[in-house]
């Protein structure tokens, strides 16, 4: 299964998503902001199959996240999720290179299907 990378600051959400992935076979390192998130991405270790980030995050949020991941590592695959219109248009440009956007508040078969999509 896949190893996934969840930067995602509501506790609630977190839990939801990572709990919905692990029961589904998947490895799933959680962090609380972009910057965390950003340094697991960068680091030398095992890389991530998919990153999936909130937009809307305090100090680096999803969109400036998914900007420098995907400078660190051209091919890796994102999902991004807000609850806000504002954020997803703010990320709209980002659409080409991810495997969608999900709008908050989304099931637990939506956010399994992005993820099945996402990675092919």
């Amino acid at each position: 299964m896949a190893r996934i990378l969840l930067a995602e600051d509501t506790p609630a959400t977190c839990e939801m998503v990572r709990h919905a992935l692990t029961s589904d076979g998947h490895s799933v390192v959680v962090t609380q902001d972009g910057s965390e998130a950003l340094e697991h991405v960068q680091a030398l270790s095992e890389p991530f199959d998919l990153l999936i980030s909130d937009v809307d995050m305090p100090g680096l949020d999803g969109v400036g996240l998914v900007e420098k991941a995907l400078k660190a590592r051209p091919g890796l695959k994102v999902i991004l999720m807000s609850g806000f219109a504002a954020g997803l248009e703010r990320a709209d440009h980002l659409r080409p290179h991810t495997g969608g956007i999900l709008s908050k508040p989304f099931t637990l078969d939506q956010i399994r299907a992005a993820v099945r999509k996402a990675l092919g």
